[in-house]
């Protein structure tokens, strides 16, 4: 029998539509952390791809790492492993030159699944989804970033308050609280989702590079670093074929023809 792909991939108008597909529930093992990090890093690479979705299939959408596997770690090496590989997934996703758009729906986005979620640059769920970092309920804690991110997504309060309780909160809360972007009507995650791409795919590839790094340069560095790392992009910018070209079409009136140089 011919091994279960766990990861979908595919190639729309410049978008790559990567679905995790892992029955009954996409429980994260560590042959999905694995097929995920090769499923983001080959649309990376590909020349083709501008923008990525990340989604999963199903109606449960991402409850998070395989509980099993957890419970049956029983040494630190093991456990250190496994965090490793999820930070590193996720470093993946957030370090990407190109856009990652986190659809992610369903009726759970949690754990594993949502600490990945967070790292996507944009995100968006349905109205019914439920989100958290239910891992303290469970004797556990967030092990793939989940602490750092949430801490930078939603302040020091909020953040603890879901990492030390565990509870789960709506679409709606999570809108208001900065951890989601956007909430779609239930059913139309994914042509959202796309049509967000597709407007992003539509843009200079070189300048969505740009103004990502701008952003975890600041983020990382502090402000003063980020704007003087801001100030040699932009400059790099002015160089490049898309610039005159964005610029002379809305002197002219037309749609762009960006060329990505």
């Amino acid at each position: 029998m011919a091994e279960r792909e766990l990861v979908h991939r595919e190639v729309r108008e410049r978008v790559a539509l990567l679905m995790l597909d892992n029955p009954p529930v996409n429980a994260l093992s560590l042959d999905g952390v694995q097929a995920l990090s090769d499923a983001v890093r080959g649309a990376i690479e590909d020349p083709l791809v501008k923008v990525l979705v990340l989604t999963t299939a199903g109606e449960m959408g991402c409850p998070g790492a395989n509980v099993a596997d957890l419970a049956a770690m029983t040494s630190r090496a093991e456990a250190q492993d496994l965090s490793r590989k999820g930070q590193a997934l996720a470093d993946l996703i957030e370090g990407s030159p190109k856009p990652v758009i986190g659809a992610l729906g369903g009726r759970y986005v949690l754990g594993g699944g949502n600490e990945l979620f967070m790292a996507c640059h944009l995100r968006v769920v349905e109205a019914r989804t439920q989100l958290g970092s239910p891992e303290t309920r469970l004797g556990l804690m967030v092990g793939w970033g989940g602490s750092q991110r949430l801490l930078r997504l939603v302040g020091l309060g909020r953040a603890a308050d879901l990492l030390l309780t565990g509870r789960r909160l709506g679409a709606e809360e999570a809108l208001a609280i900065g951890l989601v972007n956007r909430i779609v009507p239930d059913g139309a995650l994914l042509d959202e989702a796309m049509r967000l791409a597709r407007e992003l795919a539509a843009l200079s590839a070189p300048v969505l590079a740009a103004t990502l790094d701008a952003l975890r340069v600041g983020l990382r560095d502090g402000y003063v670093a980020g704007m003087a790392h801001e100030t040699e992009l932009f400059a790099a910018l002015c160089e490049n074929d898309d610039w005159r070209e964005g610029t002379r079409a809305f002197l002219e009136k037309r749609p762009p023809r960006f060329t990505d140089r």
